[in-house]
């Protein structure tokens, strides 16, 4: 701040209070001197001081009406619940409001439905999904069993044709010859 600008001094009904521990020098002055720190007085509070921090306006508050009345020049207290609630039923217009209200209505109503249907669909898909299991386990199982039995003919057959083969050598090359096997 260049030496040639003056600070800005409190009006003489008003005294900043001193901050122990800060010398002016040192606070920083973010604007110029017009807008800097500004210092006012506390209202006057009056002879009766009512325990209340706000005070009522209403007529039937006791020596706080006086005391709005006097403040007013004798004009008698407003009601600020019943007028903000005339001028609020005046200016609100409740047709959207009720028409937005049904809609809302009939949404979760439309919601709940389609959330009971899902919750129906979900246990059919379940117990579509067990019977499938189950079929399918029962598949394996069979599979199983026809791989055991194949398993089973396959070596009974490579049995009798190693036997057939030592009893029967030469009926078994002319027939070999003649029929091939699909292995070799």
């Amino acid at each position: 701040m260049p030496a040639t600008q003056a600070r800005y001094q409190a009006p003489s009904y008003s005294r900043p209070v001193a901050m122990p521990g800060k010398t002016p020098s040192k606070i920083p002055v973010a604007y110029p001197a017009p807008y800097g720190r500004v210092a006012i007085s506390p209202p006057q509070r009056g002879a009766s001081v009512s325990s209340s921090a706000v005070p009522s306006l209403t007529s039937d508050s006791g020596s706080n009406s006086s005391d709005c009345d006097s403040h007013n020049g004798g004009t008698p207290s407003i009601d600020l619940v019943e007028l903000l609630n005339e001028k609020l039923s005046v200016t609100v217009d409740r047709e959207p409001l009720d028409r937005s209200l049904a809609k809302q209505a009939q949404t979760s109503g439309e919601l709940n439905a389609k959330n009971r249907e899902l919750m129906e669909l979900q246990a059919l898909a379940q117990r579509r999904l067990k019977n499938n299991r189950a079929n399918f386990a029962d598949g394996m199982k069979a599979a199983k069993e026809a791989k055991k039995d194949l398993e089973w003919t396959q070596k009974r057959v490579n049995n009798l044709k190693t036997k057939t083969e030592r009893k029967y050598p030469t009926e078994y090359r002319k027939a070999s010859q003649r029929y091939p096997s699909p292995e070799h």
